[in-house]
């Protein structure tokens, strides 16, 4: 998260005190010790300090898909996996000790060490949206329309919000507010103590991008085409920019510019403030190429699926470092940890890439397609697959 603070160096030699602006990117995995703390937007775009137990869907508000925690550079195999009764689409958050994860029927919580069920929702909606942990609740969207919070230790529902469309938008948490689009064509802001509606926004089609947070506004995407930039404290308006295509994939933002994948196959940059267009970037599938896959950032790269491949392009000039090509398409998000990109493809693999230059380091046999992407922490990576299975590899 991008947070303003003042360094301020003397030099005791000629008197002179220089003030310097510095804009110090925080983005984390929320590792899980009682002690840690990290630093948050707020509505006012100031900072709180909150638990680092605290998680989400591509680990941070800003949807940056990098984790602080330690990767996998070699792959010993499989830790553990557990069955569910059908495909999860579902990306796995962790907290705790635990990973929380959707399937057709409901929400699981199943230990990170022995792969055994905690608890599972009483709720039996498909669960396709990815959980966000706060304070000791999760939530999650099901395809019944309904917006869950349950106790995040015991699995008892505390409230449910009910929208007119499947919710398969992954919420985000801040400032006593869950957001989250639905397939009604709105986007909502609930609070999260009463499960009341605060506000919501209007699009012209379904919501199932979901929305990333940067200093106060709300970016996401809709099937009208637009991406929008919303306030969060009003829910008003601020600009929305038009493609040519739906918009599923998640936004990303760093440095004060957002990025975004379309069906239309093209990958856009856009400034944050003004919506206005820095460029955009069109892959080399040989077909019309569709963008679901969400885009990760790190030292000025984005990281991005397409039909052919994972994509690594520059984040100032929108040229591409390189590509790795698979056989089949990536609609999995890309995840970054310890200098490696990880990633699952429609052709029964999971990747592991060096970061720098694309190099494969290892990959992993998975046979069923992958539209779950991978969340890391200390040293496993979790997913799930269309065969019905959660996994864990170390």
């Amino acid at each position: 998260m991008n947070i303003p603070f003042l360094k301020i160096a003397t030099s005791i030699l000629t008197f002179l005190t220089v003030i310097i602006l510095v804009n110090t990117r925080v983005v984390g995995f929320y590792e899980l010790t009682d002690k840690s703390l990290r630093e948050e937007n707020t509505n006012s775009g100031g900072t709180k300090k909150v638990s680092m137990q605290d998680a989400m869907f591509r680990a941070n508000m800003e949807r940056t898909g990098v984790y602080r925690t330690n990767g996998v550079n070699k792959l010993k195999g499989l830790k553990w996996k557990f069955k569910t009764p059908g495909e999860v689409e579902s990306t796995p958050t962790v907290s705790n000790g635990v990973v929380f994860i959707g399937s057709v029927n409901g929400l699981y919580a199943i230990d990170v060490n022995t792969g055994r069920l905690k608890w599972k929702s009483k709720t039996n909606s498909e669960v396709g949206s990815s959980p966000a942990l706060d304070g000791g609740v999760v939530y999650f969207g099901g395809s019944d329309g309904h917006l869950y919070a349950l106790d995040a230790l015991t699995g008892n529902e505390k409230w449910r919000f009910k929208t007119d469309g499947e919710v398969r938008s992954s919420p985000v948490v801040t400032g006593g507010l869950v957001i989250f689009g639905s397939y009604d064509s709105n986007l909502y802001a609930v609070d999260i103590k009463t499960g009341k509606e605060k506000w919501r926004f209007k699009t012209n089609a379904g919501v199932l991008s979901s929305p990333a947070i940067f200093y106060g506004v709300i970016y996401f995407g809709s099937f009208d085409k637009y991406l929008y930039a919303v306030e969060l404290n009003t829910g008003k308006e601020k600009w929305k920019f038009k493609t040519e295509g739906e918009i599923f994939s998640t936004p990303t933002i760093a440095e004060g510019v957002i990025y975004f994948g379309v069906f239309d196959t093209h990958l856009f940059a856009l400034e944050a403030n003004t919506g206005k267009e820095k460029w955009k970037f069109v892959t080399d599938s040989s077909v019309l190429d569709w963008m679901i896959s969400s885009p990760a950032i790190s030292d000025g790269v984005v990281y991005i699926g397409g039909l052919d491949g994972l994509y690594a392009v520059d984040a100032t000039t929108g040229k591409t470092k390189w590509k790795f090509d698979t056989v089949r398409a990536v609609s999995s998000s890309p995840a970054i940890a310890d200098g490696i990109i990880y990633f699952g493809s429609n052709d029964g693999l999971i990747y592991a890439l060096d970061i720098n230059n694309g190099k494969e380091l290892w990959k992993y046999k998975i046979e069923k397609l992958m539209s779950s992407s991978p969340t890391v922490s200390d040293g496993v990576i979790y997913f799930g697959r269309q065969d019905g299975y959660i996994y864990a590899l170390e």
